[in-house]
């Protein structure tokens, strides 16, 4: 009854926590700026800890410690969700007022689909204890795909998700305000921003595909897999409007996070013969994306100079 209590205080402070983000908070569509964002961001980083610090002195140290590296795991991975973001508003030609709403939706969507695959496999894995090999497997075969992406990129505008819906539903052609759907000639219309959401909760659906096995590397508690998931998503949003104009930047992002997938893989295939401790497992992500940060900010820093030195050596030659 008493963990039935937790799951139930928890999951109200989630709803609890959304509904003041969104009624309160967010009550009219606007563009977020990059102070509302940090802050928020802030606050949910904030919150996650304490509730980190709140499982050290309930559970102990180590399920605190899983929860952290399962936190950091989901929010690194997350990462890679906004590289998608920023392409699918880019094609789309979502206006920035309306962003927030988007992700606000989808934010919840992927609670409600992250909540029922965790559950499904933390039952699989309770009865199945092979899958985690499967699992393991998978994980290492995706991190590898990752290190060497397509060359060639797909218009996202012609998923074949979207172009089901338009079969099935009329769309119009048009955003009207921050609405999903209007009525026009006594019927339901669909409007572009319902498509730019389902392409947003399509695309989670695919990357937690790859992150929940991520997690169950480090812990099988079904509890600390799902707080975890959700306070990194819960923050994804705010994460969005800090990253999103800089991304771009983080060149070696990807190939960290390539490393990560591969490595908590392997964690998980040699789970029966040797058990990586989690304090290790944490080392090695902390400095994967330590590296991969400074890396990725010095080559920004390269290439600025670089543009400098040529626009200079331009504007020299147009003098002469």
């Amino acid at each position: 009854m008493d963990s039935l209590w937790i799951w139930v205080g928890f999951n109200a402070f989630v709803l609890g926590m959304l509904a003041l983000d969104l009624g309160v908070f967010h009550r009219k569509s606007h563009a977020v700026s990059f102070k509302e964002a940090l802050t928020w961001s802030g606050v949910w980083i904030a919150l996650a800890m304490v509730f980190n610090v709140g499982l050290y002195f309930w559970m102990g140290p180590e399920p605190a410690l899983e929860f952290f590296t399962g936190y950091l795991i989901e929010k690194s991975l997350s990462v890679d969700n906004i590289f998608v973001f920023v392409l699918i508003f880019s094609a789309f030609s979502v206006p920035a007022i309306y962003q927030h709403r988007v992700l606000f939706w989808g934010v919840l969507g992927a609670l409600v689909m992250r909540g029922i695959l965790i559950f499904a496999g933390a039952a699989l894995l309770k009865e199945f204890h092979w899958i985690i090999y499967i699992f393991g497997a998978f994980l290492v075969f995706t991190g590898i795909k990752m290190a060497f992406p397509e060359k060639e990129e797909k218009d996202i505008t012609q998923n074949p998700v979207l172009k089901l819906v338009r079969r099935l539903i009329p769309v119009s052609d048009n955003y009207v305000e921050d609405r999903f759907f209007i009525r026009r000639a006594g019927r339901w219309v669909a409007t572009p921003l319902f498509l730019v959401l389902l392409l947003v909760e399509t695309t989670d659906l695919i990357f937690a595909v790859d992150s929940i096995p991520a997690i169950f590397a480090v812990t099988t508690d079904p509890f600390i897999v799902y707080t975890s998931n959700v306070f990194a998503i819960l923050g994804l949003r705010s994460l969005y409007f800090v990253l999103a104009g800089v991304v771009g930047k983080f060149h070696y992002l990807k190939l960290a996070l390539s490393v990560i997938l591969t490595f908590v893989g392997t964690k998980m295939l040699l789970i029966d013969i040797f058990k990586i401790p989690i304090a290790v497992s944490l080392l090695v992500i902390v400095s994967v994306l330590a590296v991969a940060v400074v890396a990725s900010i010095m080559r920004a820093r390269l290439l600025d100079k670089e543009r400098e030195r040529q626009e200079r050596e331009l504007a020299l030659d147009r003098r002469e």
